[in-house]
């Protein structure tokens, strides 16, 4: 798989270095601040609890 998108991409070979470490940084950026909040709030228990509630 890495082979053929190496193949594919276009240029010498420190041109499709950088086109991978910018589409690693796309995706990693993507992660962070769309996917990984989703996650948590999916995932994670809420913060409101019934247990202990005083009175």
């Amino acid at each position: 798989m890495y082979a053929a998108l190496w193949r594919v991409l276009p240029g010498p070979w420190w041109v499709r270095v950088l086109i991978l470490l910018v589409l690693a940084a796309v995706i990693l950026y993507l992660l962070y601040f769309y996917a990984f909040p989703w996650v948590f709030q999916t995932v994670w228990p809420s913060e409101e609890s019934t247990v202990g509630g005083g009175g």
